[in-house]
């Protein structure tokens, strides 16, 4: 049995990610959250199987357990979480990275690290390549996140340089799906749950930036098929390349719910990328991946996920 070690895995993702690893029977797997923004009523049901274990831990102090991979998911990812505590936010991305990138060392363990498209910034590449080495501020409010994700990119790399740390890095476009915060801020969450309430939709900026969905299913394979994949350090790109303005998505989610909400126009934050979408080629060329869920098919789970937690007048509880 392989023993897997996800940090963040009781988070949106995070869960995701360990209940397709524990699917086939074949792995142990070691769930650890501070529950900072990760959530135990997305892991409580996976408490019932054998190999299952959950640890209580924050990846800014060191994890002593063995293993035979680690994804490192643990951090917060949407700006209301991460720009809360942006000092935290920083920590978390370095020094989980040299963390868990010494226990990988002293285990002799795989190690995947989670990044981001939040490394490209406001792009002046469109679409982007992993080439594409971003045009991101170094001083701003979301630079708490993007600038960690890059030195956990860099930490990474002078690992796998300097000690032979067997790593992969993939870098995360927009991710949907259930078990979303309601309130974590991020642009399908807040639409839909505004939408659902008849609320009116805010929008920031004119509504013509664009984003890249994919649903987090498909994100998941990827993530497991580079964890799997032998000889690629990347960084690799994992994204749905269909692009849409946000307001086709606004539009798209007041049809889908039979909504009568609205649409009103909000400044645009400080640092929001105008564009962004993947190139997926060494995605598709190297791990053989390409998602698959159309985001119309993907808001319809969604959505259905958000209507039964309102029915059920359940919160994201840490």
């Amino acid at each position: 049995m392989n023993r897997i070690l996800v940090t963040g895995g009781a988070g949106f993702l995070g869960s995701h990610l360990c209940e397709r690893l524990l699917e086939d029977g074949k792995n142990f797997v070691i769930c650890v959250d501070n529950l900072y923004t990760g959530s135990m009523n997305n892991i409580l049901y996976l408490n019932k199987n054998p190999n299952f274990e959950f640890i209580r831990h924050d990846v800014t102090q060191p994890l002593y357990v063995e293993v035979d991979q680690i994804y490192n998911l643990a951090c917060p990812a949407s700006p209301a979480h991460y720009q809360k505590n942006p000092i935290k936010t920083a920590k978390t991305s370095v020094l989980g990275a040299i963390h868990m990138l010494g226990l990988a060392k002293r285990v002799g363990a795989r190690i995947l690290q989670a990044s981001t498209s939040e490394v490209y910034g406001d792009p002046s590449v469109h679409p982007q390549p992993e080439s594409y080495h971003g045009n991101v501020n170094t001083t701003g409010i979301r630079s708490c996140y993007d600038e960690g994700k890059r030195m956990a990119e860099t930490l990474f790399f002078d690992y796998h340089r300097q000690n032979a740390v067997d790593i992969r890095v993939i870098r995360i476009f927009n991710t949907y799906g259930p078990r979303m915060d309601p309130a974590d801020g991020r642009v399908v969450s807040n639409f839909i749950v505004q939408a659902l309430k008849n609320n009116d939709i805010t929008i920031y900026g004119s509504g013509e930036q664009t984003r890249s969905f994919c649903y987090v299913d498909d994100l998941i394979d990827g993530m497991i098929r580079m964890m799997e994949c032998k000889g690629i350090t990347g960084p690799v790109n994992l994204g749905n390349p269909a692009e849409f303005t946000m307001m086709e998505l606004a539009e798209m989610i007041i049809r889908m719910t039979k909504s009568s909400s609205r649409i009103v126009h909000m400044p645009l934050p400080d640092d929001d990328p105008v564009k962004r979408k993947p190139v997926i080629d060494l995605a598709q060329k190297d791990l053989g991946w390409m998602p698959s869920v159309t985001l119309e098919q993907g808001l319809r789970e969604t959505i259905r996920y958000f209507r039964s937690i309102e029915r059920l007048g359940k919160t994201c509880e840490r």
